[in-house]
C-alpha cells in the first residue's frame, strides 16, 4: 500500500530515470489530458509532497499524480518490457533516450502550472519527510478536533502528510492506544513522541519498498530467506495472529465514515481504550468470526412425482462383485454365471472382497 516512503522512494527513481532529460514522447491515457503532449520538454525534477508526486518539466508545466491504493510507477530500459500491469491499466507514459516511466492504476492525474501547486496541495499538513517538516505545527492539527478518534485523525492528510493506514495501526500501538482512542486523551507528551516515531519511522523505510516497523531478528538462514516477513509489522495485517508483544491474538476493526470506513490492526491486550462501537463492528468484514454452528441438514426425499415411477420401496444397490471374478463377455444385464463350490466352504459364507471397501455375499 503506497505511504509517505513508497511516495518518496517513487519521486527519487522518477528522479533519477528522467531528470535532465528530453522527453521524446508522452501518451496520458485519460480524457482530460488525451490531447495533451509534453514532448520535447526537459524534465527538470520529479518531488514528492506527501503522497502526492510532482514531475515537473520546462515550460512551467508539472505533471500530478496520485498513486491511491494500487497505483504504481514503472521505469524501464529503451528494449525492455514494462512490468506492471496489462495494457488497459496504463495511465502515462514518459519516454526519453534512455528510460521510460510508465504510470499503472493512477487514481489522479493532471497538468498543473508550476506556479499554482499550491493551489492543488495547499490544504495538506508538514510534510514527514519535507523540508518543512515543523512537529509543533503538526501537533497543533491533529489536537485541534480532540474528540476525534486517533487513527482517523493521523491519516488526515490536513494534519500532517504521509501517514497512511499501515502506519495508523502502527503508531497506534507503538503509543499503546486503540485507535478509536480520542485525541483529546493523549497527554502532550505522548503527541510529541508518537509524531517523532512517526518521522523517524518513514525516515527508515524511505529507501527501500520493503517496510519494517519492528527491530530485525538475528541473522539466521532462516531469517535471510525471508521468513521473518511476518515479523516486519507489528500488527498491521496480522489478524487471528498472536502479538509479537503479549501472545494475544491480533484483531482488526473499521474507522471513519460508513461509506469510507478503513480497517484497522490493534492488539486487545497491549492497546488501552475505547474499542469499535458494535454497529460498525457487525459491518467489518475483516472482524473476527462468530463461532461455527453447525445447520446442516438431513437432505430431504425426492417427491414421487419427479422420478420416472413411483418411489414404493427403498432403492437397493447391487451385490458387489469383484472385477476379478466377472467372466469375461459377459453383458451387463446377464445373470451371474454358476460357480463350483470351493471345497472347505459351506454356501452363503460372506467374505471380505481383496478390495477393502465393502464385504459382499457369495
Amino acid at each position: 500500500m503506497p505511504e509517505g516512503d513508497t511516495v518518496w522512494l517513487t519521486a527519487r527513481l522518477l528522479h533519477d530515470a528522467l531528470a535532465g532529460q528530453v522527453l521524446t514522447r508522452t501518451d496520458f491515457r485519460v480524457p482530460r489530458l488525451a490531447a495533451s503532449d509534453l514532448s520535447g520538454r526537459r524534465v527538470i525534477e520529479a518531488a514528492a509532497r506527501g503522497k502526492h508526486l510532482l514531475t515537473r518539466v520546462e515550460g512551467g508545466l508539472t505533471l500530478h499524480s496520485h498513486l491511491g491504493m494500487e497505483g504504481a510507477w514503472r521505469i524501464s530500459g529503451p528494449d525492455e518490457r514494462t512490468r506492471g500491469g496489462p495494457a488497459h491499466q496504463v495511465r502515462a507514459v514518459l519516454t526519453t533516450a534512455a528510460r521510460t516511466a510508465t504510470g499503472y492504476r493512477l487514481p489522479l492525474l493532471e497538468l498543473l502550472r508550476t506556479d499554482g501547486e499550491s493551489a492543488a496541495l495547499g490544504h495538506l499538513g508538514p510534510d514527514l519527510l519535507g523540508p518543512d517538516w515543523d512537529p509543533a505545527e503538526a501537533c497543533r492539527r491533529l489536537r485541534a478536533d480532540p474528540a476525534r478518534p486517533l487513527a482517523e485523525a493521523l491519516t488526515d492528510q490536513r494534519n500532517l502528510a504521509g501517514v497512511g493506514n499501515v502506519y495508523a495501526s502502527e503508531l497506534c500501538f507503538l503509543a499503546r492506544r486503540t485507535p478509536w482512542t480520542p485525541v483529546g486523551e493523549l497527554t502532550d507528551d505522548l503527541t510529541d513522541r508518537l509524531l517523532g516515531a512517526a518521522q523517524r519511522l518513514l525516515d527508515a523505510n524511505k529507501h527501500r519498498f520493503a517496510r519494517r516497523t519492528t527491530r530485525p531478528a538475528a541473522a539466521t538462514a532462516k531469517s535471510a530467506a525471508g521468513a521473518d516477513r511476518d515479523r516486519a509489522l507489528w500488527v498491521y495485517g496480522r489478524a487471528h495472529r498472536p502479538c509479537h508483544r503479549c501472545g494475544t491474538l491480533v484483531r482488526s476493526g473499521s474507522y471513519g465514515p460508513a461509506a469510507r470506513s478503513r480497517v484497522v490492526y490493534y492488539c486487545p491486550r497491549c492497546q488501552t481504550g475505547p474499542l469499535q462501537d458494535a454497529a460498525h463492528t457487525a459491518e467489518d468484514p475483516n472482524s473476527p468470526p462468530p463461532p461455527h454452528r453447525c445447520t446442516a441438514r438431513r437432505p430431504t426425499r425426492t417427491p414421487a412425482k419427479t422420478l420416472s415411477r413411483p418411489l414404493t420401496r427403498p432403492l437397493t444397490l447391487p451385490r458387489h462383485r469383484h472385477p476379478s471374478r466377472q467372466p469375461q463377455g459377459a453383458g451387463t444385464n446377464s445373470p451371474p454365471p454358476r460357480k463350483r463350490q470351493r471345497p472347505g466352504r459351506r454356501a452363503g459364507a460372506r467374505f471380505r472382497c481383496r478390495c477393502a471397501h465393502v464385504p459382499a455375499a457369495r
